[in-house]
């Protein structure tokens, strides 16, 4: 009898609250999980205190708890629901050190739960650092010279043992929390310290440093049986020096030769079976770029952040494969869900390259330290796709959603920079390196120079080069049909372009037209073409010539827009209005939903959501080229957060039919001037306020209400730049930085209430009948943003 034939009820744990390191990629992960689960009629019982998940949706468990994933609470749903199995790698390291710490406890074994999947020696040999390094050397795989350790006088000891500077690990903990990179024994002391805080065994280790080797990644899976593949092979562009989750990464590989892509094959595949993993890991490599030395950073016994992104990148849905695995399939018996003509043990080709870009919100946070290092910072990421790197580069960066269009000619001039400051920036990384690099090929600083202070690869330098290369060409020489085909070839937008030129957005997108120069679609079908597939896999390219597939007139459906990347305002929240939109239009008939997005982490981005998924920039341009390809009923921008609202006025000017509230409408709601005129209109009380025109009204107005006052910008998110004034001195700074932020709308400055109640009211309205979903009430007085506000439903100081 097989394992799935003797289970009739599994566990699955979710990785709680969104934070650093664990964000929606578990959604998705879980989310797949419980798909695989639900197929083979087997009872799903879910633990996950996250109610912006889709996980938690009753569509996909039989069973959820909206509780911590902590030992005693998932002790207790375990008395009550008595599961014959449980899921650990679904839900982030919260999930994993559950598990461990349930089995420490006796918990799975009382209860008589079988841990499906890598079993738990397996998880903690790859958790526990020591375990790890001994494994490694044991299947005859390399590891940096190192020593695990629990005190700091110990750690003193390794460290001038090693000689400085070391990496300091921590065991148990992802997104390289609480470790770094020590330079002397003081920054030592504090980084120890730190790290056996967060260590769930109060275990680290002190590690060689070696930030100028290539990082490389391998998603891997493997059955019981030990059947085993490689899914997808990754190459990190920053070196060694920062987290692959604050790093830019491409796929497949571009640096590597074929020798040193297969002996990091090998190594992968025999670290893998020494720690006996089933299902899914993702395997870190260090690699000197100088020689064939090469050492295995950490094994992940778990779907993670990369696993997410290797699954969107390839077309090989890895969580619910694993998922498969555990319940007891091996990889032949498997079929690739998307390919639906190749089995599970058939490893991933791509014709294209990936690349994920990080997204980090440092703007929010005053005289923040942006400098990217081993403990990553970045809140979300991108993924692109194109036919070579600059396209897909040049893509991931307006994937970002952060105010470039490009590597380069965008709307905010270079500050200028000294040589000496450039090539400062270079060593030290921060969340604008690909930027410092661009300014030093400008300055003349030589590849070879560029390369040995930053150690990003000569071949990625080269890349940048060649667009600041087309840059020149672009303001340089007639804008004829050949230089412009290039420049889209390269990844430039149709703005970039416009900058370059002097003219508008839609005057390039008619004279590219015009030219016959127009994107075609391409299917992702794992594949590289050299099997028959049918995927709903989509991207958008200038490195083609003809379309993949093409549309008749019964396949025009309904195009919804997601939310792009994670970042603070918009999180995994609007891809639950995403998905939820989707399987609403779906449950009324509507047979041809489509989504665009460009997030990995998300379930909306899963390949069995929707009728066709395009893996593209949430930009009005590349929305354009999507709806004059797809001829779609209409549109639906209200559902990605404020990335999809902002296109709505420019779409419908453009003669793209809306479904929802009208531009004009959305308008009302957004433009802060026109807000408070309805309301006016309407006599609805509202606080004075005034539309701000130059800073001298400002300081009247402020004067004539009193301070404090609240300065708030147009179609912005999370309250960007919004800020209570209470001088004049802070009013012309942040008034300032409001009209940065909202550049094209007006900022309008009301009075702040102080110790007002804050209530929020969510309704819905068909366009005549309203409907109250709830009243929440604010616990802390008005002025703390809705997303940092506690709150409760129902209201309990309302009259």
């Amino acid at each position: 009898m097989t394992k799935r034939e003797t289970l009739e009820k599994v566990l699955v744990l979710g990785s709680g609250a969104i934070k650093i390191g664990e964000a929606g990629e578990f959604d998705y992960s879980g989310s797949q999980c419980l798909k695989a689960i639900h197929e083979d009629g087997i009872k799903s019982v879910l633990i996950n205190p996250n109610i912006a998940t889709i996980q938690t949706d009753t569509r996909f468990a039989d069973q959820v708890y909206l509780l911590p994933v902590t030992p005693e609470y998932v002790q207790s749903i375990i008395e009550k629901e008595r599961p014959d199995g449980i899921m650990l790698g679904y839900g982030g390291q919260t999930a994993l050190n559950c598990g461990v710490n349930l089995d420490r406890l006796g918990i799975l074994k009382k209860y008589g739960i079988s841990v499906l999947g890598t079993q738990i020696p397996g998880i903690m040999t790859a958790e526990d650092r020591q375990k790890f390094k001994d494994a490694m050397i044991k299947c005859n795989v390399p590891v940096l010279k190192s020593k695990t350790v629990n005190t700091f006088d110990d750690a003193k000891k390794a460290a001038e043992e090693l000689g400085y500077p070391v990496i300091v690990r921590v065991a148990y903990t992802l997104g390289g929390k609480g470790g770094g990179v020590a330079f002397n024994e003081i920054e030592l002391y504090e980084i120890v310290g730190r790290g056996l805080t967060a260590s769930l065994v109060g275990q680290i280790l002190i590690e060689e440093y070696v930030g100028s080797w290539k990082q490389i990644e391998y998603e891997v899976m493997q059955d019981y049986a030990e059947n085993n593949i490689i899914v997808c092979n990754m190459e990190n562009v920053l070196s060694m020096k920062v987290h692959t989750g604050d790093n830019i990464v491409v796929a497949p590989s571009q640096t590597l030769d074929n020798h040193e892509y297969h002996m990091l094959r090998t190594a992968a595949l025999r670290a893998i079976k020494q720690i006996g993993i089933v299902g899914e890991c993702n395997i870190q490599f260090a690699l000197d770029p100088n020689s064939d030395n090469y050492a295995a950073i950490e094994v992940n016994p778990r779907l993670s952040r990369s696993s997410a992104l290797a699954s969107k990148a390839t077309g090989y849905p890895l969580a619910y494969m694993s998922a498969k695995i555990g319940l007891g399939y091996s990889l032949p018996d498997l079929v690739n869900s998307i390919t639906k003509s190749t089995t599970a043990c058939f490893e991933p080709s791509l014709d294209y390259i990936v690349c994920k870009h990080p997204r980090w919100d440092f703007e929010k946070f005053e005289l923040v330290n942006r400098k990217l290092g081993p403990t990553m910072k970045s809140v979300g990421e991108v993924m692109s796709i194109g036919r070579n790197f600059e396209e897909a580069l040049q893509k991931s960066i307006r994937m970002l959603d952060n105010g470039s269009d490009g590597l380069v000619l965008n709307r905010k001039k270079d500050d200028s920079v000294s040589e000496e400051q450039i090539e400062e920036h270079l060593q030290s990384h921060d969340d604008h390196i690909l930027f410092h690099v661009v300014n030093a090929l400008r300055a003349g600083i030589s590849t070879e120079k560029i390369y040995q202070l930053s150690s990003i690869d000569p071949w990625f330098i080269e890349k940048i080069n060649n667009i600041l290369q087309i840059e020149t060409k672009l303001k340089s020489l007639p804008l004829e049909q050949k230089i412009l085909a290039n420049a889209k070839k390269f990844g430039f937008s149709d703005k970039q372009i416009g900058r370059a030129v002097n003219k508008g957005e839609l005057e390039i997108r008619k004279i590219r037209k015009e030219f016959g120069i127009l994107p075609v679609v391409k299917q992702i079908d794992t594949l590289a073409a050299e099997w028959p597939a049918k995927t709903n896999y989509l991207y958008l390219t200038y490195g083609g010539t003809s379309n993949d597939l093409s549309l008749g007139v019964e396949e025009q459906g309904i195009v919804v827009i997601g939310a792009g990347p994670y970042r603070i305002g918009s999180s995994v929240e609007f891809d639950w209005g995403t998905v939820n939109m989707v399987w609403g239009l779906q449950d009324n008939g509507e047979k041809n939903v489509v989504v665009v997005n460009c997030n990995p982490e998300t379930v909306s981005t899963d390949y069995d959501i929707c009728k066709r998924l395009y893996f593209e920039e949430l930009t009005f341009e590349r929305i354009l080229d999507i709806t004059e390809f797809e001829s779609p009923k209409g549109v639906v921008t209200s559902v990605g957060g404020q990335t999809a609202n902002n296109l709505t006025i420019k779409l419908s000017n453009s003669g793209v039919k809306i479904f929802g509230t009208r531009a004009e409408d959305v308008d009302s709601a957004e433009n802060r001037s026109k807000f408070s005129q309805v309301l006016d209109k309407l006599h609805i009380m509202q606080p004075a306020w005034q539309e701000f025109t130059n800073i001298t009204d400002a300081k009247n107005f402020a004067l004539e209400v009193g301070y404090p006052v609240l300065v708030r910008p147009s179609y912005v998110l999370s309250g960007a730049a919004m800020k209570t004034v209470w001088s004049q001195v802070e009013l012309k700074k942040f008034a300032t930085n409001a009209t940065t932020v909202s550049p094209d709308h007006p900022v309008v400055i009301t009075k702040f209430m102080l110790n007002a109640l804050e209530v929020d009211v969510d309704g819905v309205c068909d366009g005549k009948n309203v409907v109250v979903g709830a009243i929440v009430e604010h616990i802390e007085s008005a002025g703390v943003h809705s997303g940092d506000a506690m709150m409760c439903i129902p209201p309990w100081r309302l009259s």
